[in-house]
């Protein structure tokens, strides 16, 4: 047996994180890529998955320990690989498993390739007798599980042919309606084949390209090598037949099911799903979703190859996770029931419909809908020259929020003017003492504090509307409006009333480059309770924000100037910050959001009154 040692990966621009959770202990068997812990960081947690397959013999980390790029998390006990070199007995287990094949899944592993009618067999090289042989094999790196999000564009291609690529190394970026995102590598090896470019619209499970990798040599023999190829190649050929059948009558189904049973015995007892399974897809369109599906990348892999929707499939492992025995449980718990997909595929158009007359409404449609005259067509080539540019897909979906909330909301803005002379001169003073801490204090940081302790006294503003009722928010996720080249984004600073103004400082300049080189992820970008809209590096004087629903107000904030303030005896020199509040008027009463205005215009010349 040998002895694996499994460190912890390249996770990202992250130093030490905190062990949350194991799930594996000793004597567990895990595959390749299967989740062994859950870590988390200041930002986030995330999963760390086991590099290979094996028996854990030895935890080297504890719940609470503090870990980091190349930390040792467990050994690992692999099988040893030498019996696999000697041919004889592998040719003596082809002949016995050539009588069983059909009774037994567990010969699906040795079976000659004659065993699996219809399916081509590919010719493989024997692996050497060495004790640590590998074979070199081609590995498709496909487009993992991105959430909910379809047809993404390629917007950059990080990796050429022949480019040697580590597991989990971003390969592209895709950009979809929300955010943009990388997608990184299912496996490691050298780059053979692009099958993705520039402009390409990709969803899960797509093929990104062909890696020429290194696997261990666990089964040499050719005709077991050929089999489980042989096996792969049957359950996708199935799946496509069960997804085509779908569309005819479930007469069709079953005689289409009984006919892919029965050409692949052997792989439908492999993979545990009886006959009468593909009969009937394994999702029913009127389960209503669980929510945002907690399960590892081997169990996403799992359902995609069986067809499963996670967000359906109700978890029964630790803090509702989602196992294997699950995903298997809600295929079986689906058989044979039939599936109107014709009601589905009409359902489906109208939804596709109805995005596309709302693009175009957003990007300057008619207005029919609307009940307006029709937009003017002219042609502007006429009066001189023109250049046309396509706006981009950030523009186009943020076009068309802000033309829906713009619509729908009754807003009003007050106006208003804080005193931060002194606020100011603190800010300057607190940035000289701490200039070697590379954290630069901005005054957008101490608008954030300041509008939490507004929205704690003021409950209203941090609240939703839900049909006739109001949903009153225990957080406090405050956005700020980000300026990028490709267009507006709104990166959230979580639980901002739990952080101190060095910490949100460092956040947000942290969150603001990315969303300038385009790398926020779609989590960085929701939960926001209340947005501020700073114009103060470009200048201006006041200004009607619109509200990002589903809050109920908005502030904007513009270049601070010095102007004369009169104390009572004299005009004195005053930093004043200008202050547009929007609020929906729906939620919010004109008395409410002038005294919000004016508290916050307090706390911002006295920030003592935080504590208060």
């Amino acid at each position: 047996m040998a002895i694996i040692e499994i460190q912890v990966p390249d996770i990202g621009d992250f130093d030490e994180v905190t062990v949350i959770e194991l799930l594996v202990k000793p004597g567990d068997t895990v595959r390749a890529e299967q989740s062994l812990l859950t870590v988390e960081s200041d930002k986030a947690s995330m999963e760390i998955p086991s590099s290979h397959a094996g028996v854990v013999k030895e935890l080297k980390v504890a719940l609470g320990d503090k870990v980091k790029q190349g930390s040792l998390v467990l050994l690992l006990e692999a099988a040893d690989e030498t019996s696999a070199s000697n041919p004889a007995p592998a040719e003596a287990e082809q002949g016995q498993a050539a009588t069983s094949a059909a009774t037994s899944a567990v010969t699906v592993a040795a079976a000659a390739p004659a065993e699996v009618p219809n399916v081509p067999a590919a010719p493989v090289e024997q692996a050497p007798s060495a004790p640590d042989s590998v074979v070199s094999s081609l590995v498709e790196v496909r487009v993992p599980d991105i959430g909910d999000f379809k047809d993404v564009t390629v917007i950059e291609v990080m990796v050429k042919v022949g480019d040697s690529i580590k597991l989990e190394q971003s390969l592209i970026t895709v950009e979809s309606d929300k955010a943009s995102m990388e997608i990184p590598s299912g496996a490691a090896g050298v780059v053979q084949e692009l099958k993705v470019k520039l402009g390409d619209v990709v969803n899960i499970g797509d093929l990104l390209l062909i890696l020429q990798g290194a696997a261990p040599a666990v089964a040499t023999a050719p005709a077991a090598t050929a089999v489980v190829a042989g096996a792969e190649a049957a359950v996708r050929a199935t799946t496509e037949l069960s997804t085509s059948n779908q569309a005819q009558a479930p007469i069709n189904q079953g005689q289409a099911a009984t006919t892919t049973a029965a050409a692949h015995p052997s792989t439908a007892a492999a993979v545990g799903v009886p006959a009468a399974a593909l009969a009937a897809p394994a999702h029913n369109p009127t389960t209503v979703p669980l929510g945002l599906p907690h399960a590892s990348p081997s169990v996403r892999k799992f359902a995609r190859e069986l067809g499963v929707p996670l967000a359906e499939v109700k978890g029964s492992g630790l803090k509702g996770r989602i196992t294997d025995a699950d995903v298997q449980a809600f295929t079986r718990s689906v058989m044979g029931a039939a599936v109107q997909t014709s009601a589905i595929a009409a359902s489906q158009a109208a939804q596709v419909a109805q995005a596309v007359q709302a693009a175009k409404s957003a990007s300057g449609g008619d207005g029919a809908g609307l009940g307006l005259i029709p937009w003017p067509k002219v042609d502007f080539a006429k009066f001189g020259l023109i250049e046309r540019k396509e706006m981009s897909r950030i523009k186009k979906i943020s076009g068309a929020n802000l033309l829906r909330n713009a619509i729908m909301i009754p807003a009003v803005t007050n106006h208003d003017d804080a005193d931060i002379t002194d606020l100011e001169a603190f800010r300057v003073a607190t940035n000289k003492e701490n200039e070697k801490s590379g954290v630069k204090v901005t005054m957008l940081a101490f608008l954030i504090k300041a509008c939490v302790a507004a929205l704690k006294k003021f409950p209203d503003f941090n609240s939703s509307l839900d049909g006739d009722a109001l949903i009153y928010k225990q957080y406090f996720h405050i956005g700020f409006a980000a300026d990028t080249p490709n267009g507006l984004m709104v990166p959230v600073i979580k639980d901002a009333d739990k952080k101190g103004i060095y910490q949100i400082s460092a956040e947000m300049s942290e969150l603001a480059k990315k969303a300038r080189d385009g790398k926020l992820s779609p989590a960085e970008m929701t939960g926001a309770c209340f947005t501020i809209s700073s114009l103060g590096g470009i200048g201006g004087r006041y200004f009607t924000p619109i509200i990002n629903a589903p809050e109920v107000a908005i502030l904007g904030v513009c270049r601070s100037t010095i102007e004369p303030v009169w104390d009572g005896q004299a005009f004195q020199p005053r930093l004043m910050l200008p202050l547009s509040l929007t609020w929906d008027h729906r939620v919010i009463d004109g008395a409410a959001a002038a005294r919000f205005n004016v508290y916050l215009g307090q706390i911002l010349g006295d920030f003592r009154r935080v504590l208060l």
